[in-house]
């Protein structure tokens, strides 16, 4: 039996994923959990050989479980699933060491396909997002302009941005207006919904 650990913040869907597994011969689920670290208790008190954690969740999103389980639990297979799959959230979730990517509106048995593929070693991608990836633009940020851009995404004032993030105010600006070259916008607002919406931040 291949043991498996749900990690979702939406109990609804997290039951109704655990149910059609258990119809599975071959799959187990040992162990669900509401928020990222949660799973990585459940995970460690479990030893899952897969868990499949969403991307969005309180405290730690996906793509943070993901690596900490690569660190914590190397034993133990990583897939996401989210319902907003983009190019980069699956760039992102294959460098924190996910060796598999599902959304939600695949079909019913490609989750279990998904698992049993990463069981064996092997990584699992949603094809459909895979042939977008392919096509994709690249992120033209960095890192650090991205972290910047997320912070003033979550919003507050230019010190308290500032302070997220380690920089002074006055660099923060200088960062801001950097992204929007880049990205060849005239607001904050548009390179956020622009980031947001190619799964950048």
């Amino acid at each position: 039996m291949i043991k498996v650990l749900l990690a979702d913040d939406e109990a609804l869907i997290r039951d109704a994923v655990a149910t059609l597994l258990d119809l599975e011969p071959d799959l187990t689920v040992v162990a669900r959990a509401g928020g990222g670290r949660a799973a990585i208790q459940a995970a460690l008190d479990h030893r899952p050989d897969v868990a499949v954690v969403d991307l969005d969740m309180p405290d730690l999103d996906g793509m943070a479980v993901s690596a900490e389980l690569v660190r914590a639990l190397p034993s133990c297979r990583v897939i996401i699933l989210t319902g907003r799959g983009r190019p980069a959230h699956l760039r992102r979730a294959l460098r924190a060491g996910a060796a598999g990517f599902v959304t939600k509106g695949a079909p019913a048995g490609a989750l279990a396909q998904a698992i049993r593929r990463v069981h064996e070693g092997a990584r699992y991608v949603d094809p459909e997002l895979a042939a977008e990836l392919l096509i994709a633009p690249d992120c033209p940020l960095t890192e650090r302009e991205l972290e910047v851009l997320a912070a003033l995404a979550q919003g507050g004032t230019p010190a308290a941005i500032a302070r997220r993030v380690g920089l002074s105010a006055g660099t923060v600006r200088n960062y801001a207006a950097a992204i929007m070259t880049k990205l060849e916008v005239s607001e904050r607002a548009e390179a956020i919904r622009l980031a947001q919406h190619q799964g950048w931040i």
